[in-house]
């Protein structure tokens, strides 16, 4: 065979076999076909464009618009998408129960309209590509719950159940959406609320909303999305009137109020207007919603929008702190250091102690507070006199601020603060504070300021040392005398002085409580009250075998609650340590003798008053 006649022979096998592949995978499975034979209708639920259905003289036009049902006959409005997809599915799974030929039509050709299917008074008609025919229902069998249907230009009849009537003998305010609008809570970017006292406007801004009139402040984003909420889940109970007529019967043509929606992409917006209560439905009210060109009634509790003021709104936190975005947390009181606490990941240092560790878990706890601290009163909304609440010069100042290490063509490198908030004067329980440049003057808790530690002392990491029992080498303990003790061979300890006996398991136990001490909380500086002058113990060790590593700690007087005052050379300021701590630092390194026997025992001694007594 010649090699032109192979290919030839080849290309044709290839093309008969996708031809075959093709035709095959267009073609429904076996239980698919049969399916599909016994609909009335088939057809691809994705191309129908539109459904026309005559019921006698009234007509109901539907059509897709950009993917959302509309009526667009006998009035122009918002079709519920939920009922005509319901229907779509009925008709994609109505299934013939019997078929009468056309031959037996023809054979009897009153039978159309015994089966009122020669003039149908109900109609249906599929718009779009590939649309089947227009379905005609007639009267119902004599089979209970089926009916006649015929397809246009169809002689045949078939049987059928009703339910697929049921679904298209609707009246057009059925089809109608009674969700009042199509914009989610979450769309919304923009609402004016007008009523005579005033307008509110409420403005999104990244994720977080914002009251900017009639006064510029932060809102509260929960309660602002349940106030849009009251809007955007409304249900219309009843479709009034179109509202090209006269609006006065309703209290709409001076509207009591109204309350405008934008979505990013809506300029114009979407407008409910509400008017007055219905004589007979006095748990209604009459609204007009200017999308659908429409009067309706909703639920009375509507009229709750018009009382909203922005005080109800407002976000009553005392800061809005972007944790994600924070790296650095300033502290500043009068007559102290500035405290600057720096995070990275997990961890806190504090930078203007050459960047020493802080203590984190009271970072984060100062952190939490604040975020979720709320006010107890909005108190001054234009505070022009700061002096009369003690904010011209507060006695406590917190910033909050991300950093950048280097300059960007946007910023410089350095702080770039944004929260920061002053504490005033104290008024009984609560404390005049202000955020940043907000003309806002309000009321906090004043136990607030008890939790913030003005110190950068204070910050200090709780952990005092950092070492094992085994790194120790040499240690000095002076309570009511001293006691110096040195590592021998095999880890034991021996005295430099002296040969009473050592009580082993004291020194360990004093080692463990010493090497791994923890404060309970940092101070500040030195006062002449906590009693360092006269120490309760003086304990020095070295960890290294030259004894050049040099470790002291001092523990002064009580500090309350059951806690001593202590302090170490390696870092500035005082301590608190538990009472636990206390006593196992002043353990007796001196093992107790062993008890003697008592006078005269003996386990031979014979009883007196025994018969050997009387020879």
């Amino acid at each position: 065979m010649k090699t032109k006649t192979t290919l030839v022979l080849l290309a044709l096998v290839l093309a008969v076999g996708t031809y075959i592949k093709f035709y095959e995978s267009k073609r429904p499975n076996t239980s698919e076909g049969k399916r599909q034979a016994q609909n009335v209708v088939n057809f691809d639920r994705t191309k129908i464009d539109g459904l026309t259905i005559q019921n006698g003289d009234d007509r109901i036009d539907l059509r897709r618009v950009d993917g959302k049902w509309r009526i667009e006959a006998p009035f122009k409005d918002r079709a519920d998408g939920a009922i005509v997809e319901a229907l779509l599915a009925d008709l994609d799974e109505w299934q013939r129960v019997d078929t009468i030929p056309a031959k037996e039509i023809e054979a009897n050709k009153d039978q159309l309209t015994e089966f009122g299917l020669s003039k149908a008074k109900l109609r249906l008609k599929f718009l779009g590509k590939e649309a089947p025919p227009e379905i005609l229902f007639g009267k119902d069998a004599a089979l209970e719950g089926k009916m006649y249907v015929r397809l246009e230009n169809s002689k045949e009849a078939i049987i059928a159940g009703q339910s697929v009537r049921n679904d298209v003998a609707k009246n057009a305010e059925e089809f109608r959406d009674k969700k009042l609008t199509d914009i989610a809570t979450g769309q919304i970017t923009r609402a004016v609320l007008k009523v005579p006292a005033g307008e509110m406007e409420l403005l999104k801004e990244g994720d977080a909303w914002n009251i900017v009139k009639p006064l510029r402040a932060r809102g509260d984003g929960q309660k602002i999305s349940d106030f849009l909420a009251q809007v955007t889940t409304a249900r219309i109970q009843q479709f009034v009137a179109e509202d090209r007529g006269d609006l006065h019967p309703y209290g709409l043509a001076e509207p009591r109020g109204s309350i405008t929606l934008f979505s990013s992409d809506d300029k114009q917006g979407q407008t409910l207007q509400i008017g007055g209560v219905p004589e007979k439905q006095k748990d209604d009210v009459y609204v007009r919603f200017l999308p659908r060109s429409s009067v309706y009634t909703l639920p009375k509790k509507i009229e709750q929008l018009l009382n909203t003021k922005p005080v109800d709104l407002r976000d009553r936190h005392l800061a809005r702190i972007d944790a994600n975005n924070l790296d650095r947390i300033t502290i500043e009181a009068p007559g102290r250091t500035k405290t600057i606490l720096a995070r990275k990941n997990d961890a806190w240092t504090i930078v203007n102690r050459k960047n020493q560790p802080a203590n984190a878990t009271e970072a984060n706890r100062l952190l939490e507070t604040l975020k979720n601290e709320q006010v107890t009163n909005f108190v001054d909304d234009v505070a022009s006199d700061l002096t009369k609440y003690g904010l011209d010069k507060p006695q406590l100042q917190i910033a909050f601020s991300s950093f950048a290490s280097e300059n960007t063509a946007e910023t410089p490198a350095g702080d770039r603060p944004f929260a920061t908030i002053a504490f005033g004067k104290t008024d009984g329980d609560v404390v005049y504070a202000r955020l940043g440049d907000e003309p806002f003057v309000v009321a906090a808790r004043r136990a607030l300021l008890d939790g913030v530690f003005a110190d950068p002392l204070q910050w200090q990491e709780l952990a005092v040392f950092k070492l094992k029992p085994e790194q120790v080498h040499r240690l000095s303990v002076v309570t009511d005398q001293e006691r110096t003790l040195a590592r021998g061979a095999n880890n034991t300890w021996m005295w430099l002085k002296g040969n009473e006996p050592i009580n082993q398991v004291n020194v360990q136990s004093l080692l463990n409580t010493l090497t791994s001490l923890r404060a309970v909380r940092w101070i500040g500086g030195t006062t002449p009250a906590q009693g360092f002058e006269k120490p309760q113990i003086a304990i020095t060790f070295t960890t290294s075998p030259d004894d050049k590593a040099l470790h002291k700690l001092l523990v002064g007087g009580p500090a309350g609650d059951g806690m001593w005052f202590a302090r170490t050379d390696e870092r500035e300021g005082v301590f608190v340590i538990s009472n636990p701590d206390f006593n196992a630092l002043r353990l007796p390194l001196v093992a107790a003798p062993a008890a003697a026997p008592a006078p005269g025992a003996s386990s031979s001694a014979t009883p007196m008053g025994t018969p050997s007594d009387h020879h």
